[in-house]
């Protein structure tokens, strides 16, 4: 019993800068999700259920654009499957324990406490996951909600420009990765292109112009990128 208090106290210290960083952003999603339509109850439940700060932004977006609800589950299904690799990866750092358990702590796996727990020396405990991700989920959904009541107190001409914000956030998040590699930038360019004659052609509705227009362009740039690594290795075989 003192071992594993001891794994959850070193846990829950470890989270506190992952916290500290989800407070602002948990801040912006709930005033996001005021000038959206959502309820207070709304906002708190896609943050205790759903957990994922790029999904619920993306989830913000596609409402306000009046998509159907099992497209919206579908982007954020194909947004979130870098999640099965994660979980695989750290499942051979963590101490062997119960399924359930497991199953429990697996569900506040993110980008940040996935970073954390897997660059630990250590054997990653059960304890000290259920105290990295206590923290984490905490601050998420409580400044989820404190985001909301924040939203309600602004003048209501001030919460329906913030709408705009929802489009800064996404470039925001964007940029940043187009300067690293070229391979984003032309795949953000082609979803975009994609996107666009699906919409001006009326050929999908605008959630599965999304989805599509995502998977077609990850699809060919994919295949553009294995063709290149190929002929890299036939010229180098020579």
């Amino acid at each position: 019993m003192n071992k594993t208090q001891s794994e959850f106290r070193k846990g829950f210290q470890s989270g506190v800068s992952i916290a500290i960083g989800y407070a602002p952003v948990a801040l912006t999603f709930g005033l996001l999700a005021k000038t959206t339509g959502l309820s207070f109850g709304e906002t708190v439940l896609m943050s205790l259920i759903v957990y994922a700060g790029a999904s619920q932004y993306i989830s913000l977006s596609l409402l306000t654009l009046g998509t159907g609800i099992f497209e919206i589950i579908l982007t954020t299904f194909i947004v979130n499957i870098r999640h099965f690799l994660m979980s695989a990866a750290l499942n051979e750092k963590c101490e062997e324990d119960q399924l359930v358990n497991k199953a429990v702590y697996s569900f506040g796996i993110t980008d940040e406490t996935f970073s954390v727990a897997a660059m630990r020396d250590d054997t990653v405990t059960t304890g000290y996951m259920f105290g990295l991700n206590l923290i984490s989920y905490m601050s998420w959904v409580i400044c989820s909600g404190i985001g909301f009541l924040l939203g309600a107190s602004l003048p209501q001409t001030l919460q329906e420009s913030m709408s705009i914000a929802l489009y800064a956030m996404f470039i925001g998040l964007l940029v940043p990765s187009m300067k690293k590699s070229v391979k984003v930038v032309c795949l953000a360019a082609l979803a975009a292109c994609f996107n666009t004659i699906f919409s001006l052609t009326n050929a999908l509705s605008t959630g599965w112009a999304i989805v599509i227009a995502t998977l077609l362009s990850a699809v060919i740039i994919e295949l553009m990128e294995g063709v290149k690594n190929k002929q890299r290795g036939s010229k180098g075989e020579k």
